[in-house]
């Protein structure tokens, strides 16, 4: 369990300094003010919705159907992935610092005590779709339709001027990272971690 868990650090890490390396190599490039637009799906509320709902799908449907269901084990794939992929990127945004474009300061101001890098959100909708991609896109091709959701957050947290465009590509890198990661695991960390009584599924009960 322990070494497990080592791995597993060391493997985040390493997709934590890809991501930032990612967004380093292109930063001078791409990196731009747009203009503020929180206007119909763009709306702040809008994004809060889509967060909350991922979350609350992700752990529901993982209590409800359990790990030995295989749609349930994906669920719980996927609560290992937005779990340890949200505690990367907000170590990295503490570690980079970088400011964000309401900051006015434009894009290289780095290890300034902001929180721009990467996109947490955006981290957090790539870590929960990517498992379902893993485990069905080949027989299911139309679940790829839920990167839909990661490009969503990335436009809107830019058009938001919470994030430049690299922090968004990091945050979807680290996600995707951390997301396939989670799926070569036989047993997800959380299944592991918690009483069988949670991992077995409420829809057994019934």
């Amino acid at each position: 369990m322990t070494s497990g868990i080592r791995v597993t650090g060391r493997r985040c890490g390493a997709a934590a300094i890809t991501a930032f390396t990612f967004s380093g190599a292109y930063a001078g490039g791409i990196d731009h003010e747009v203009a503020l637009d929180q206007s119909g799906i763009w709306n702040r509320n809008v994004q809060l919705a889509l967060e909350y709902a991922v979350i609350a799908t992700t752990a529901g449907g993982a209590l409800w159907l359990g790990n030995d269901n295989e749609l349930g084990h994906t669920f719980w794939q996927t609560a290992d992935a937005t779990a340890i992929s949200a505690v990367a990127a907000q170590g990295m945004k503490y570690a980079f610092g970088r400011q964000r474009p309401s900051a006015g300061q434009g894009p290289n101001q780095w290890f300034s005590g902001g929180k721009s890098f990467p996109s947490g959100e955006v981290t957090l909708q790539a870590s929960f779709v990517t498992p379902f991609i893993v485990n069905y896109g080949r027989r299911d091709p139309w679940v790829w339709a839920l990167e839909v959701l990661p490009l969503y957050d990335s436009i809107a947290r830019v058009k938001s001027q919470a994030h430049w465009q690299t922090d968004v590509l990091a945050g979807w890198a680290l996600g995707t990272a951390v997301g396939y990661l989670s799926t070569t695991w036989q047993t997800p960390l959380f299944v592991q971690i918690l009483p069988h009584g949670l991992t077995i599924g409420f829809a057994k009960r019934f």
